[in-house]
């Protein structure tokens, strides 16, 4: 009889440690996974605001001024800096700044600190950048 008793109580611990698991089981196959287009970790549209890089083409006498936290790569033509009496652009590749009337060097990440009339223009027949930020052409 002491011997059923103690088969009885495994055979039950078992079984819910079974149905545990089963549940569990259950639970991971009916959620979405994480990054699928059901359960997507960004949406669309941040994905288009904030991380798309945006490449624009620019012909000679053009002017672009950008506003505070634009992000401007230079990938093709020669771009001469315009700073203004704060200061001029921010080149995080060289880790230093970009005065007025220098040429800003291709392939180099620049930030615009501020929005007060810093940008550059174009001195070449055309100038390609990537862009992610506000900005104007003149």
């Amino acid at each position: 009889m002491y011997l059923d008793k103690r088969w009885i109580l495994v055979a039950g611990i078992s079984l819910v440690i079974a149905g545990f698991i089963a549940g569990q089981i259950g639970l991971a196959a009916g959620a979405p996974s994480p990054g699928s287009y059901e359960d997507p970790l960004v949406s669309q549209s941040y994905i288009d605001k904030y991380v798309r890089q945006e490449v624009v083409t620019l012909s000679k006498g053009q002017q672009l001024v950008a506003a505070a936290g634009t992000e401007i790569i230079v990938r093709m033509g020669r771009a001469i800096a315009v700073d203004s009496e704060q200061g001029g652009l921010s080149d995080v590749t060289a880790g230093r700044d970009i005065k007025g009337g220098e040429t800003i060097p291709l392939n180099h990440l620049l930030i615009i600190p501020r929005d007060d009339g810093r940008g550059f223009l174009v001195d070449s027949a055309t100038v390609i950048i990537m862009i992610r930020g506000p900005y104007e052409i003149q």
